[in-house]
């Protein structure tokens, strides 16, 4: 396996994201969690012009000591720049580091709102990041050991979910939302904001931003979230299985001895659904190493199902084994941990994987978008 696939944990440069893979792209447009003062995410932001002005009293500054993982809902540029802006300069004030992981249209709105201080902030395309949701934790994750090593404290803000992503995909948000809240240590002193464009975004998927975060912010509201799910609902997520698909253009039962057959049964197949040489030798790389890990851990046998759908190119990997851990293949794995690698190696190389396991087994669905 090349240094690239392994750069993120490595060290040696970002991860992979192979061009034309990306699709929705947007071309437009109470008391705290840890009992801080109430927050006006609706105050005056320069050059923007709130609908309803009120008095509103003296601005505390908001700090934090520990992670907060936060929603904030939203509709129209306004509230966008009046609970984002803020939230940035008051970080920046603090000598706190800002990281926004945003869509290039919610970018180039913050870039203009923030002036010179848009210098200081590390923006990053989330359309890129992304793109396989189960590599934005790692991101995260090496910001804040960048920056919070010395004891300073650090904020993001998040924007995985847009209008126009993929059923799939969407579905992998909504559990990288619910992870987080696992992923970081609660003493990291990162402050993480999730906006959610509310005019664009259906209201089940609303709905499940109120589970998935402790708190929800809105333009002149900063509460606990009623129906957060925690642990308990990253556990239900996990343990779910996929939506059956009945038609598969190939399915096999597989043993060791059938390794080599396989691999090469998956390369046949990407090629002949129009993936690259490239990308054709990755997904079977990728699968290899998934199908390796199900005969290892799965009681020696699994199963291969590779069929198309939604212009995309999909393989399945099942066995009867059992995943305890819903992080597994979004955090750098221990060269030991064989399972781990496996499943990381498969996220840096395919567009999406999806990974499910319960008392019945474990299934690992691996996209490739065509």
């Amino acid at each position: 396996v090349s240094a690239e696939v392994w750069g993120v944990s490595c060290g040696l440069g970002p991860f992979r994201t192979p061009a034309n893979r990306v699709r929705g792209s947007p071309k437009g447009d109470g008391p705290t969690s840890h009992g801080e003062t109430e927050w006006n995410a609706g105050a005056q932001v320069p050059g923007v012009r709130t609908a309803t002005p009120q008095p509103r009293p003296p601005r505390v500054r908001r700090t934090h000591d520990g992670y907060r993982h936060e929603a904030f809902l939203w509709d129209g540029a306004e509230q966008f720049l009046a609970g984002t802006v803020p939230f940035i300069r008051e970080g920046l004030a603090a000598a706190q580091p800002v990281m926004a992981a945003l869509t290039p249209a919610r970018i180039d709105l913050l870039r203009d709102a923030l002036g010179d201080d848009a210098a200081e902030v590390q923006f990053v395309d989330m359309v890129e990041l992304g793109a396989n949701p189960a590599r934005i934790i790692p991101a995260w994750r090496r910001f804040t050991d960048a920056h919070t090593r010395s004891g300073g404290a650090v904020r993001g803000i998040g924007e995985p979910i847009w209008h126009g992503r993929r059923p799939a995909e969407l579905v992998e948000c909504q559990l990288h939302e619910a992870l987080l809240n696992q992923a970081v240590d609660p003493d990291t002193a990162l402050w993480l904001l999730c906006p959610y464009d509310v005019a664009a975004l259906s209201g089940d998927v609303i709905a499940e931003a109120h589970r998935s975060h402790p708190v929800v912010v809105e333009v002149e509201k900063h509460r606990g979230s009623t129906s957060y799910g925690g642990a308990h609902h990253v556990g239900a997520m996990f343990e779910s299985d996929l939506p059956l698909v009945e038609v598969a253009v190939s399915q096999r039962m597989l043993e060791r001895s059938d390794l080599a057959t396989a691999r090469a049964d998956v390369a046949a197949h990407a090629l002949s659904a129009g993936l690259p040489m490239e990308r054709a030798d990755e997904l079977a790389l990728a699968v290899h190493e998934v199908v390796v890990n199900a005969l290892e851990h799965g009681g020696g046998r699994g199963e291969l199902r590779i069929w198309e759908e939604d212009q995309a190119l999909v393989c399945e990997v099942r066995d009867s084994g059992h995943i305890p851990d819903p992080m597994v293949g979004r955090r750098a794995p221990d060269w030991h941990d064989e399972r781990g690698r496996g499943l990381w190696m498969a996220n840096q190389l395919c567009d999406l994987v999806q990974v499910r396991s319960g008392d019945a087994g474990t299934t690992v669905r691996i996209h490739s978008w065509l």
